[in-house]
């Protein structure tokens, strides 16, 4: 009996699915639009959307979603956003200027991030909220402003144990609450905001718990905070099958050790350590073994309890507080919303008899940074002349750089690829297509395209030429600063 080959199979949302596996629907897209491209699938994003909104209507009666636009450049998500009802995340004046466009009022605009002197003058005239990043924006703030600025303060600091660079320390908020109560003619304080890289509930309650002793502070300069900005990085899962997943690492780790079949390109260890006959640390692909959806995670949070008040939950908390919760989603909105097509264009056999396929596509435009994309691509043949015995595969991409391998890891296929074939490489939605996207060799980014249903046809267009069919959603409107009751430091 012989071991089962290697895989990584990836979730697929069903419509996605479906239109993959509508007979030519992909290659009559490339076909008019030409390879390589983007394709983002808007519907699929409001779905997500209606899910993260079922699970707060549950939990909190003042919520507002703020996509993170920086998950994605594509015009047709943030017009799905926009006819949707809810706020967006913006971090430059580009994706301002594009949230504006697609019909954002400043109302449902917060601005995120390290922002310069133009870029705060800009917000200020507008009347956009800003998540202040530091002291220097807040104080350059105060003596720029003619007219009430609505502004957000970021904080950090949680975990002596983890820096930030953005956001005000926890020891330097003292000063913050100084300018905020001596401007009060300018500033309209909304609240507290913080951002954690990390999918941790633990780490995010800690947060939570640490802002609620600054609305308790800030009563005593005088301010009255209503909101509390719990930021993003909410989860995406990417694996279909965790146990497969489990199986592939396992045999990963055992090659890295000489064991077993090669399974890495050249000397690449994705992060771990191999020593003592042992494999240590943590791979840079490690977020695709997570199974928690977005969801879940925000259901877990919210019913989670806090031990200050009285084992009362964070739900519980915020609503006896009258606090408005806003939140940051950007990949668990575009999570599955997108794929990336990539066409064969040789496939070759180098000295050690690795099978290298050459596609029309660079490693940049599917790969965020420096991480390891761990699930399977899609092939779509377009003919019938190939190989049809399993084989291992590193995917290379167009330039001529050592470095442009799309894949660092071996994927098996069921048949050896041939030139024209298609290769879809799913979900790429979230900062893939986007994060590190270059022009090298004066090469262009792939285009976007939106792919939506309507019955029982699929129809493409170019993302900027996308216009939802959705209903207008319930409108979220800008809070004010109004008196809250006081929360209580210690448990009664």
């Amino acid at each position: 009996m012989t071991a089962p080959i290697p895989a990584l199979p990836a979730k697929i949302d069903p419509l996605v699915r479906a239109f993959l596996d509508s007979p030519g629907a992909v290659a009559a897209a490339l076909d008019q639009f030409g390879s390589p491209v983007h394709l983002v699938f808007p519907q699929v994003f409001a779905e997500n959307l209606a899910q993260f909104r079922s699970v707060l209507d549950h939990v909190l009666p003042r919520y507002r979603i703020c996509y993170a636009h920086k998950a994605n450049q594509s015009r047709a998500f943030v017009r799905t956003a926009a006819r949707a009802g809810i706020a967006i995340d913006a971090a430059s004046p580009q994706e301002v200027a594009c949230a504006v466009a697609a019909g954002f009022g400043p109302q449902r605009v917060e601005v995120t991030g390290p922002k310069g002197e133009v870029f705060l003058r800009d917000l200020i005239d507008r009347g956009i909220t800003i998540n202040v990043d530091n002291l220097w924006e807040l104080a350059r703030i105060a003596e720029l402003a003619r007219t009430k600025v609505p502004v957000l303060l970021r904080v950090s600091g949680f975990d002596d144990g983890q820096v930030s660079r953005f956001g005000v320390p926890l020891g330097h908020v003292e000063r913050a609450f100084e300018l905020l109560s001596a401007h009060r003619d300018r500033i309209a304080f909304l609240g507290f905001a913080f951002h954690l890289d990390s999918g941790d509930t633990g780490e995010r309650i800690r947060a939570i718990d640490a802002c609620l002793a600054l609305v308790e502070q800030a009563y005593g300069y005088g301010l009255t905070p209503s909101v509390l900005n719990i930021g993003g990085g909410y989860r995406q899962v990417f694996t279909a099958d965790a146990d497969q997943f489990d199986a592939y690492v396992h045999a990963l780790r055992e090659s890295l050790l000489g064991h077993g079949t090669p399974m890495s390109w050249g000397s690449n260890t994705f992060g771990y350590h191999v020593a003592g006959g042992a494999v240590h640390g943590i791979p840079v692909f490690h977020k695709y073994a997570n199974t928690i959806p977005a969801t879940k995670m925000l259901a877990d949070l919210f019913t989670a309890p806090l031990e200050r008040h009285g084992g009362r939950t964070v739900a519980e908390v915020a609503s006896d507080n009258l606090l408005d919760i806003w939140l940051e989603p950007g990949k668990a909105l575009v999570d599955h919303a997108g794929v990336t097509v990539a066409m064969v264009e040789f496939v070759k056999e180098i000295a050690d008899g690795t099978v290298l396929v050459n596609l029309d596509l660079s490693r940049d435009s599917v790969t965020p940074a420096d991480q390891e994309v761990m699930v399977d691509p899609v092939i779509l043949p377009r003919s019938g002349g190939g190989e049809t015995a399993p084989v291992g595969v590193y995917f290379a991409g167009r330039l001529c750089l050592e470095r442009d391998l799309i894949t660092n890891h071996k994927v098996w296929l069921a048949a050896r690829p041939s030139p024209g074939d298609l290769v879809v490489f799913p979900n790429t939605g979230a900062y893939h297509m986007d994060l590190s996207a270059a022009t090298a060799s004066m090469r262009p980014p792939p285009i976007k395209l939106a792919v939506a249903r309507h019955g029982g046809d699929f129809q493409v267009c170019l993302d900027a030429d996308y216009e939802p069919e959705l209903p207008i959603g319930p409108p979220q409107h800008q809070s004010t600063p109004r008196r809250s009751p006081r929360i209580p430091t210690q448990a009664p």
